[in-house]
């Protein structure tokens, strides 16, 4: 099969996700895959299986949900503008991907619920007499 050919039948997902930039590499790509993380129009996917214009894709990147819709194939991984050429993300998954960003803008500093930090010296010096002497040991 040419090249020319292989372009216009499909892509193999994997690689597709990896040249729009999804996933950094595309052994990961492959492991979400794997993990049933990615849909086409649907259906749970295999990584060998070839995109086409015009296919829905249900993925999860980190916590988000993100459904786009394939607009161009391309074998090779280019700059981020030309990667984003090839899907259109659909309003819902715009909103939610939104309203995520926003939520974690929103919330709290983790670090911030900490109420003391380290122990001193002085306080683990006594933390370890705590441990060192026993009741059983005093009693005798």
């Amino acid at each position: 099969m040419k090249a020319s050919e292989q372009g216009s039948t499909g892509l193999r997902l994997d690689k597709w996700l990896w040249a729009a930039r999804f996933f950094k590499t595309r052994s990961l790509a492959a492991e979400e895959i794997g993990h049933g993380r990615v849909q086409v129009n649907g259906q749970v996917a295999k990584a060998s299986r070839e995109l086409k214009l015009g296919d829905l894709l249900r993925l999860r990147q980190a916590q988000v949900e993100r459904e786009v819709w394939v607009r161009g194939l391309s074998h090779l991984r280019g700059p981020a503008a030309q990667a984003q050429a090839l899907y259109e993300e659909t309003p819902a998954s715009l909103l939610a991907s939104n309203k995520a960003a926003e939520q974690r803008r929103l919330a709290p500093e983790p670090a911030q619920a900490i109420t003391q930090g380290r122990p001193t010296k002085l306080a683990r010096r006594r933390l370890a007499d705590w441990d060192r002497w026993s009741a059983s040991a005093d009693s005798e």
